[in-house]
């Protein structure tokens, strides 16, 4: 029995991060436990045909290393090809405009199921020494997905670095129409550019030697 195409939806996804390789270097094995290295979050992806938002789930826990970890909010607009993202940079909450961060993608002959969808595989890398692995649904037709990722001949339900260090994936998928509120971009005075954020930051930090590594991960790559 083939399935419906889905033009509109609510995924739940899990994010699991290995903070060993994540903090490597740090000397991160004497302060932090075997048992607590892998550090899980939840996340929502709203969507339809235009537009998207993925957005951290709301949880009344404490949480527990919360600075080891980013927690985005990003809307994308398939219409005007833009994106936009809130980013929690040491503490602080910082709106940025930009356009859609396009990625040349490998589709693979691989496949697997995810959350009850057939998924095909695809790679991206971004540099010599990474490379992001995604499998996407072609049930789920938008081109979006966790983050800032799409790009892909349908929605992405999982995503992984290849060393396994983040690995994000789809635990449920709803058939809903969100409402148009869900789209909705938040009114915020103080809007960065990614070019304005980053020579902003390469001002304050671009001495450090952790600074590299850092801009890479909050604007190479996710």
């Amino acid at each position: 029995m083939l399935q419906a195409q889905i033009h509109s939806a609510k995924i739940t996804y899990e994010r699991k991060t290995n903070l060993y390789k994540k903090l490597k270097g740090n000397d991160v094995k004497r302060w932090l436990k075997e048992e607590d290295k892998i550090k899980i979050e939840y996340f929502e992806l709203y969507f339809n045909d235009t537009t998207s938002l993925f957005k951290p789930q709301e949880s009344e826990l404490r949480e527990t290393m919360e600075w080891a970890t980013s927690k985005n909010t990003v809307y994308q607009n398939f219409n005007n090809g833009t994106r936009y993202m809130i980013k929690t940079i040491w503490g602080e909450e910082l709106h940025l405009t930009d356009s859609l961060f396009k990625r040349t993608w490998k589709i693979t002959e691989s496949t697997r199921k995810i959350a009850g969808y057939n998924c095909r595989k695809a790679l991206w890398q971004p540099n010599d020494s990474t490379r992001i692995y995604a499998w996407f649904s072609y049930d789920l037709v938008p081109s979006t997905g966790p983050e800032s990722f799409y790009g892909l001949p349908g929605t992405i339900l999982g995503l992984a670095t290849e060393d396994g260090g983040v690995i994000y994936f789809a635990k449920k998928v709803e058939v809903l129409n969100p409402p148009a509120a869900t789209f909705i971009l938040p009114k915020k005075k103080k809007k960065y550019t990614v070019p304005e954020l980053k020579e902003e930051m390469t001002k304050r930090y671009g001495k450090e030697k952790w600074f590299k590594g850092m801009l890479e991960s909050q604007f190479g790559i996710w």
